[in-house]
């Protein structure tokens, strides 16, 4: 009872949780071990949107075949049950640096959901779900300089690791008191544009949607995060990696597929990012990735086994100080009080990079465009 009085206490005022070690967190590779991944169903799409300290988003990235990277997202986060706030996101990055990347992310207001919670409506805001379960429709005129209407559609199935996603956070795990789950659809369709005042943006091609419920403060779930979206040809591929803080043992968990038009190749949780060169950043203090690596292993369906690789440089095209519209000296409080100081690097390389895949004796090779995120949030070691 104690350790939960002091998880709510962390919860509302952002307090340095204690040191619970890696027997308070169950990776959903656990539940991978006996079932690597479920197909999405319907069901697996509904907001949660619940009564407690939590993060649920909605992520759709775009690859134009303009050669643009976008992306377009609903945040609904609550504070200890006391206070919901719901942001509306969007950004176009100017891959040919012609321009400065156009960020926009405004509060919404008069939010619900579908009566089945599968789509989510605001004031001059949905993103809805289609009655056949295969398409999203992101519309938003909440800022001017960024009128959003967009449509993906998903060409192959989607899934969660393990029966149903989640990694359950807590000292008695019949009764967690946190949570984090993912959900993929890795290869879709997109169709429609992004209007901004320079006129529209263009964003027929492909994309991939995230779905993530952080059932808990953000910065207690994951301390740091790597993030990769492929997409070529005739394959995708994703992978989602966070490492928790020493309060939960600074355990890292992965989740990730590849794919191709129609099926799913292989998912599941046996797969990692691994930030090969590095560079101490000055600004940031942390060691940025210049060169990076990231691996999947697996099996078939029909039982032969699945090797996968992406690797190379990383190119920066952001560096987003996650507190940038906090005043100075209220950052320098939180980062003291909380051991935290976010920033999220996006990259993209200009060429395109490479896919290696091994299935059983069969080699394929295949190139496509590759976006990917490393997000630092707090150290993964304890201080003494």
């Amino acid at each position: 009872m104690f350790n939960w009085a002091k998880q709510t206490l962390a919860n509302v005022v952002g307090t340095e949780e204690p040191i619970y070690g890696p027997s308070a967190i169950r990776s959903v590779a656990e539940d991978a071990k006996t079932t690597p991944y479920t197909e999405l169903t319907r069901d697996g799409l509904k907001w949660t949107a619940l009564d407690q300290t939590s993060v649920e988003t909605q992520v759709f990235y775009f690859m134009a075949d303009s050669g643009h990277i976008g992306l377009a997202q609903v945040i609904y986060s609550n504070v200890a049950g006391i206070r919901t706030t719901v942001q509306f996101n969007s950004k176009i990055f100017y891959t040919d640096k012609s321009k400065p990347h156009l960020w926009c992310s405004n509060p919404l207001t008069d939010y619900d959901f579908s009566d089945d919670k599968t789509s989510f409506y605001a004031k001059d805001c949905a993103v809805e779900l289609s009655e056949d379960g295969t398409s999203y429709t992101i519309k938003s005129m909440n800022d001017e300089r960024s009128i959003v209407n967009l449509k993906v559609t998903r060409t192959t199935p989607g899934f969660v690791a393990g029966k149903d996603g989640r990694t359950l956070y807590g000292t008695d795990l019949n009764n967690p008191w946190g949570s984090m789950r993912h959900a993929f659809w890795p290869r879709c369709d997109a169709e429609g544009s992004i209007v901004t005042p320079e006129g529209p943006v263009d964003f027929k091609g492909k994309a991939l949607f995230v779905m993530c419920l952080q059932g808990m403060k953000p910065h207690h779930a994951a301390a740091q995060w790597n993030f990769l979206d492929f997409q070529g040809p005739n394959y995708s591929a994703v992978l989602m990696e966070y490492t928790t803080p020493p309060s939960y043992g600074s355990t890292k968990v992965a989740v990730g597929g590849i794919v191709k038009k129609g099926e799913i190749v292989t998912a599941g949780t046996t797969c990692q990012a691994v930030h090969t060169k590095t560079k101490q950043d000055a600004v940031t203090g942390w060691a940025e990735p210049l060169e990076t690596k990231f691996t999947w292993s697996g099996a078939s369906k029909d039982g032969k086994t699945i090797e996968a690789a992406i690797e190379g440089p990383t190119e920066k095209l952001d560096c987003v100080d996650v507190m940038a519209e906090v005043p100075g000296f209220v950052k320098t409080i939180v980062a003291n009080a909380a051991g935290t100081k976010p920033y999220i690097y996006q990259f993209a390389p200009q060429n395109t990079v490479t896919l290696k895949l091994k299935i059983g004796d069969e080699e394929i090779t295949e190139t496509g465009r590759l976006f990917s995120e490393a997000t630092f949030i707090s150290t993964i070691e304890e201080t003494s």
